[in-house]
């Protein structure tokens, strides 16, 4: 298997799950998405999400490790877990065990978490933006060395870790790669300095219209740009989240064909789609998703021989 990191000639794309379906209805559905030939699937790992909190919701872990089990080449993925709720000593062995299920195919987002239900629901303290993201940069780093050290050490403000233990370890090394959800300028710089890749929604407003998040993405992609500079780093894997956008992706094939092409016009290596539901958020019709997995998928891949 090719290491996720690799360049590609076109884009890769991949489509995000909710969890929110019984397995008999979910299963399909992450065996359609290896079918159809997206590159990575990916979840949510969230205790409950905005507009859906009150309904159905399962869980991201025991739901990534389900999918492996029915899956054998796709790329499998939280979109993304946060310490909102998790400690990076039993998330690591959470994730050692998820790649080894998937035979190294597990990729991991991680973002800072939010201020909705995950940080409410535990009674835990309201956290500023800077403390979240103090937060954030010390569970990233800890699980990092988690998943590279047997017997880790690690005593922070927010986590410690006393002698650690990770074997067997993840199947990919030296671990599981890392892509890391920023849109503030700190986060985007230490995403820049320690992650595998970057993951950005483009920080969207609300009212805001399709013009101005793509000004907006275009402002942080260039951001990113010049943070991998003062980092020394000349390239990783850009992810951008296109239905963080007013219009979703997935609402017809003219609209998949432009954001795409927005996207690798900007320098992303990688796009995310959402499943359409039948309704609010990311209302659509599968039959789009079906027409443009056998249709635009391998051109926007780079993959289509035909041209």
């Amino acid at each position: 298997m090719s290491c996720f990191t690799d360049s590609v000639d076109g884009v890769r794309v991949g489509i995000v799950i909710l969890p929110e379906d019984r397995w008999w209805a979910a299963e399909p559905k992450w065996r359609a998405a290896e079918e159809y030939g997206f590159d990575h699937a990916w979840t949510y790992d969230h205790l409950g999400w905005r507009s859906l909190v009150d309904g159905p919701w399962f869980t991201a872990v025991p739901t990534l490790a389900a999918a492996a089990m029915v899956t054998t080449t796709i790329r499998l993925g939280t979109f993304v877990a946060s310490p909102n709720f998790r400690h990076p000593v039993p998330f690591a062995r959470e994730v050692i065990t998820l790649d080894d299920l998937a035979d190294g195919r597990l990729v991991l987002g991680l973002g800072a978490g939010g201020q909705g239900y995950d940080a409410s629901v535990l009674g835990g303290p309201e956290l500023s933006a800077a403390q979240r993201a103090d937060r954030y940069i010390e569970f990233v780093e800890t699980l990092d060395g988690l998943l590279r050290t047997d017997g880790f050490d690690h005593s922070g403000t927010y986590y410690k870790a006393d002698g650690a233990r990770n074997l067997p370890g993840c199947v990919q090394k030296p671990r599981s790669p890392l892509l890391l959800a920023a849109d503030g300028p700190r986060t985007i710089a230490f995403a820049a300095r320690a992650g595998d890749g970057w993951i950005t929604t483009g920080r969207p407003e609300e009212g805001q219209t399709q013009k101005a998040w793509w000004s907006r993405v275009r402002e942080l992609s260039s951001r990113f740009d010049d943070s991998l500079a003062e980092a020394g780093r000349e390239q990783v894997v850009r992810c951008l989240s296109l239905d963080a956008a007013p219009v979703f992706s997935l609402t017809s094939i003219d609209a998949f064909t432009e954001a795409v092409g927005r996207a690798e016009e900007l320098g992303f290596t990688d796009v995310v789609v959402h499943w359409p539901r039948s309704g609010t958020p990311y209302q659509g019709k599968e039959s789009v998703l079906e027409e443009i997995a056998a249709d635009l998928l391998p051109r926007v891949q780079g993959r289509d021989q035909t041209n």
